[in-house]
């Protein structure tokens, strides 16, 4: 059974700052295949379609028919453990620091034979284990080797917390606690254990209803003002916190209906900007490098990045197309910070949802993606260690839309659904 994570003690201010070691990170073009399915939570291995042979590692064809017609296949991940082994020394800089580590080599049910890491609940083989993958440090997929039946502190493994976020004991800044899907994802964070969240909100003298007082009495929640269109705001505020942060989750947005020709001038395109994509600029260019500074600080280190976007964000929804096209930006941009942070070893997790119930998406019909199940979306997903999030059936029915086909998805959209 894992052991409950117990609080860190403060850091000590005079030593030095740790900086990051990677695990190795050289992967073949075949293999990121595997990288792309743990991405998104999946565990995938290359399947023949001519023969049906499940296979690993990856390879350009299939190792018993020889045939190139190979597709990567969700897998179950369960298998027999065959045998395991502790490291007690390596060469690695990245494991040199993280020792004692376990190893095993597991039979999968599917066929293939592989070396996986293990959770520290899996006993001594022989016995039943569940692998599924992750992303590392690196930003790479790895194995990881599962008991069937954890127990509730299972997330607190040395190792999984190693490749995962999980906000618990952790601070976390969310932009924007003004919207009811900022406020379920403060409540989330709080529930999910971070020791302290701290809560932007741009004019303070607007008065917005009482779930912002609400979430303000809560006592790991600090409020604290932030107007992402404001720049000196947001260099002062990560003067203040940007050394302390461990998790940013970018949620603030504008976002308004209709497309080009239903509205004169570009005033409400360029505010849209301003927040979604100027906003997220901003805020990248003065919390990033505070946050690639600490990613080595233990087990409550700096460890991800969030943006909110949209499933707009693949393809432009006419009915909102301004907005749409101001997520794609943010989109295109959260590419470019991800590889920034990546060596430093920042997680950035890109969440797209579908149509959110709020005030702004009142005359879509069901379904629409509530603002809790939302921000449970986004714990899980630093729980997991994933790096892309479709939440809700909406999202999850473009993207398989998108991905067999974006062109056809495309006209659906322009007429009308």
């Amino acid at each position: 059974m894992t052991m409950p994570l117990m609080r860190p003690p403060r850091k000590n201010p005079v030593l030095r700052t740790r900086q990051m070691n990677l695990p190795p990170g050289a992967r073949g073009r075949v293999a990121l295949g595997l990288t792309a399915a743990a991405a998104e939570g999946r565990f995938e291995l290359q399947t023949c379609e001519d023969c049906g042979t499940v296979q690993y590692p990856p390879r350009e064809v299939c190792h018993k028919c020889l045939s190139a017609a190979l597709r990567w296949r969700q897998q179950s991940g369960e298998g027999e453990l065959l045998g395991s082994t502790t490291l007690h020394h390596s060469n690695d800089l990245f494991f040199r620091e993280r020792l004692p580590w376990r190893l095993g080599l597991v039979h999968l049910d599917a066929g293939p034979t592989l070396m996986v890491h293990l959770h520290g609940e899996v006993g001594d083989a022989p016995q039943r284990v569940r692998v599924g993958a992750r992303l590392d440090r690196a930003g790479q997929a790895v194995l990881i080797g599962f008991p069937n039946e954890g127990s509730a502190h299972m997330a607190d493994d040395k190792m999984l917390r190693e490749m995962t976020s999980d906000p618990k004991f952790r601070k976390a800044l969310v932009t924007d606690g003004k919207t009811e899907t900022g406020q379920a994802i403060v409540r989330a964070l709080v529930k999910a254990g971070a020791d302290i969240v701290w809560v932007g909100h741009a004019e303070p003298w607007k008065k917005m209803g009482d779930g912002l007082d609400d979430i303000s009495v809560l006592p790991q929640v600090t409020l604290v003002p932030l107007d992402l269109t404001n720049g000196r705001q947001v260099t002062e505020l990560a003067g203040s916190i940007g050394g302390k942060v461990d998790i940013v989750i970018n949620n603030a947005e504008v976002h308004r209906t209709f497309g080009i020709g239903a509205r004169r001038g570009t005033d409400v395109a360029k505010a849209e900007m301003d927040i979604n994509y100027f906003g997220l600029l901003r805020l990248a260019q003065e919390f990033g490098p505070a946050l690639k500074g600490r990613s080595a600080d233990g087990a409550t280190g700096a460890t991800a990045w969030v943006n909110l976007l949209s499933i707009y964000a693949l393809s432009n929804f006419p009915p909102h197309g301004t907005f749409s096209a101001s997520k794609a930006a943010a989109h295109s941009l959260a590419q470019c910070l991800r590889a920034e942070m990546r060596p430093a070893g920042i997680r950035v997790i890109n969440v797209f949802p579908g149509p959110i119930d709020d005030e702004w998406n009142q005359h879509t019909p069901p379904p629409k993606l509530a603002p809790t199940a939302l921000a449970n979306a986004i714990v899980k997903a630093l729980r997991d260690g994933v790096e892309d999030v479709y939440p809700g059936d909406v999202a999850q029915e473009w993207l398989e839309r998108w991905r067999d086909n974006p062109k056809v998805l495309e006209r659906e959209l322009a007429a009308g659904g």
